[in-house]
């Protein structure tokens, strides 16, 4: 673990300066110095370090400033102050300021080198608060069910391609499980001990989605009153999820390129290139390889992403699990006292029913008729299903010999989605296909209220 951490001394004592590198690398840290404030915030700004050892008294820029700097620009960055007896009281007020610990001169090394592991523990501990405070992060706690042939092969290559390191892209339609699948892969990698942080391409406007990946810098923008790490620092060393990454605009793309490239990013209204190693697994419900002919997603993009390409298998090529999966979610959303079962005649239902909305659309088709079913037994009635697997069936036209123009198809269409996820848009965009903007869209255009 100490070769990773990177601590950088700022103290104006070259020889104490020259010891302190010599005593932290024979310990197994990396460690780099400099002799002033001012040189300690250009570094910071070009490295990424864990900790900071930071001496109060130097001459150009002092080491409170620096502090200052640092939680402004840097919050995660641990700095423990290095202070001579005098100077106590001042070092007490940066703690107050948000320094981690300080050390008094001169220090015994031993005592240094467990302070900056209790440091490096604190900053983990903050990184994963701010990864949940995000709401972005998807810590389902849920589990792959399904034991049928296309399931299980799949799992197999995810277990195999979850060693590698190399960026991976999910293919699948909405509703399939690809965010489960992209926590197994993680949960089986030598990244599992790190950071899972996830988010909705589709979810977000443009500049919403590079703040959140990139971070912006204090005063950025109208309402940056101070500086914001992106979830590619967050997730530094761990797993980056991108679910609907067929979403990303042209203008986002190739600062995503860049990052897979190379590592390195520029939060929004930040000079200085920083890096941060992360996997990243996409997610897609489109064909991104016709997307790039369509020239709506770039091909370089693609080929970085798609290093592996693992497709999940819709529910309707799953018909073992249907029981399977029925069972579980009724266990999962039922009271732990009464979970409730169903009839033969339901299951019969289910398995002649083809799941459009895959695996989500059957766990609400269960949460649903857990809460209307009056019994302790589900009945097809209490399933609400479609009266066929063609929704049009449930249209009122004309007669069967009239054809109906397919906007007038789609209008029907998207109206009756709205009305059976009660006008939910995220699960209703999520069964259609199509990302909540595209939805939003659609009701504006055919006026649904």
């Amino acid at each position: 673990m100490k070769r990773n951490i990177n601590i950088l001394i700022a103290d104006d004592d070259e020889t104490l300066c020259y010891l302190l590198k010599e005593e932290l690398i024979s310990e197994g840290f990396n460690a780099d110095i400099v002799y002033d404030g001012r040189y300690a915030i250009d570094k910071i700004n070009s490295k990424k370090y864990d900790v900071l050892l930071l001496d109060l008294e130097m001459k150009e820029v002092s080491g409170e400033e620096v502090l200052k700097y640092v939680k402004e620009h840097q919050p995660h960055l641990q700095v423990i102050i290095l202070t001579a007896k005098s100077e106590i009281k001042t070092a007490v007020d940066c703690i107050k300021s948000g320094a981690y610990d300080f050390i008094t001169k001169p220090y015994i090394p031993q005592q240094l080198f467990i302070t900056i592991q209790r440091a490096v523990e604190h900053r983990d501990l903050l990184l994963k608060k701010s990864v949940l405070e995000t709401k972005v992060e998807s810590f389902t706690q849920g589990r792959i069910v399904g034991e049928s042939k296309s399931i299980q092969e799949i799992l197999k290559l995810a277990e195999r391609a979850a060693i590698s390191d190399s960026n991976m892209l999910l293919e699948g339609e909405t509703g399939t499980g690809k965010e489960l699948f992209a926590e197994f892969i993680h949960q089986n990698s030598k990244r599992k001990d790190k950071p899972f942080v996830a988010v909705n391409c589709a979810s977000l406007p443009d500049q919403l989605i590079e703040s959140e990946l990139f971070g912006y810098e204090k005063g950025a923008f109208t309402d940056a009153k101070t500086s914001k790490p992106g979830l590619v620092e967050l997730a530094d060393g761990g797993t980056l999820f991108l679910d609907e990454i067929g979403e990303l605009s042209l203008t986002l793309q190739p600062k995503l390129l860049r990052f897979l490239e190379n590592g390195e990013f520029r939060r929004i209204g930040g000079v200085v290139s920083m890096k941060s190693d992360v996997r990243i697994i996409g997610a897609t419900n489109k064909n991104l390889m016709e997307e790039s002919e369509k020239k709506t997603f770039r091909k370089d993009l693609l080929f970085r992403l798609n290093v592996i390409t693992l497709h999940i298998p819709p529910l309707r090529e799953r018909g073992e699990d249907v029981l399977l999966l029925a069972n579980y979610f009724l266990q999962k959303k039922s009271s732990v006292r009464a979970i409730k079962k169903l009839s033969k005649e339901a299951q019969l239902e289910l398995l002649n029913y083809d799941f459009p909305g895959n695996v989500r659309e059957l766990e609400h088709i269960i949460e649903r008729a857990i809460i209307f079913s009056e019994g302790d037994v589900i009945t097809p009635h209490d399933l609400n299903l479609p009266t066929a697997n063609n929704p049009l069936t449930e249209y009122e036209r004309p007669d069967s010999n009239t054809v109906l123009p397919l906007e007038e198809i789609e209008r029907l269409h998207i109206k009756r989605a709205l009305k059976i996820y009660n006008w939910n848009r995220e699960n209703t965009a999520r069964a259609l296909g199509i990302s909540q903007k595209t939805l939003y869209s659609k009701i504006k255009k055919y006026k649904l209220r």
